[in-house]
């Protein structure tokens, strides 16, 4: 998120240039990302690090995995608050939609049966979600409630979001792993690809904001 809307207050978001197609691009997004990271359980390849935890704590407790991840993502919010982070339209979104688009796409998605099928599930999934993220971020609506946890902490404690988002998505992935969740070789594919697909889509995506408009929103 640039920084000339870190100050910008949930409230003043709906007051950004374009706000109708930043909403569309946030919820095209949210749900992209919610139907990628089904289409990657389903594979039976693997799911990406959060979902490996999310996915075993919804088999231990019989919960579906949308509403773990709901929960899981309140969860994480509310460690923002010693950290000073202010969630944006888009950080709630994320935190009550993906879990829905995921648990849709599960009800809709059968498991694959076939190594040729669960590969192109799998690659299908990692680029779904490559994109989808890409198409979120670039509606400059706020972080995601994890993306979030990550830049608070590297505010708060200076250090460099790469190894500190590191650090956390392989603590969650063994935590996972060890409660019995799917890691797999989509697991670590994901963990590859999705930095340098993100980045190159993000360009062609983003919705640019104009300065005099960020200024008009926050007050100024």
């Amino acid at each position: 998120m640039p920084a000339a809307l870190e100050n910008v207050s949930l409230r003043d978001q709906f007051h950004l240039d374009r706000i109708a197609l930043r909403l569309l691009s946030l919820f095209l997004g949210l749900t992209g990302y919610g139907a990628a990271l089904a289409l990657l359980i389903r594979s039976g390849l693997g799911a990406d690090p959060w979902d490996v935890l999310h996915v075993a704590i919804s088999q231990r407790i019989g919960l579906s995995v949308g509403t773990v991840i709901i929960l899981v993502s309140f969860l994480v919010l509310a460690a923002w608050i010693p950290l000073r982070q202010h969630p944006g339209i888009g950080t709630l979104a994320n935190a009550l939609w993906v879990g829905v688009a995921t648990d849709l796409t599960l009800f809709v998605v059968p498991p694959v049966h076939g190594l040729p099928l669960a590969i192109t599930m799998m690659v299908g999934g990692v680029l779904l979600n490559a994109v989808s993220d890409a198409v979120y971020i670039g509606a400059h609506l706020g972080p995601g409630p994890r993306d979030g946890l990550m830049t608070g902490l590297h505010h708060r404690t200076g250090r460099p979001v790469g190894p500190l988002r590191f650090g956390i998505e392989a603590t969650v992935l063994v935590a996972g792993w060890l409660l019995g969740g799917p890691v797999g070789v989509g697991t670590f594919v994901y963990a590859i690809a999705i930095g340098p697909i993100v980045g190159w889509v993000l360009p062609h995506v983003t919705i640019p904001v104009r300065r005099r408009a960020v200024r008009g929103a926050a007050g100024a």
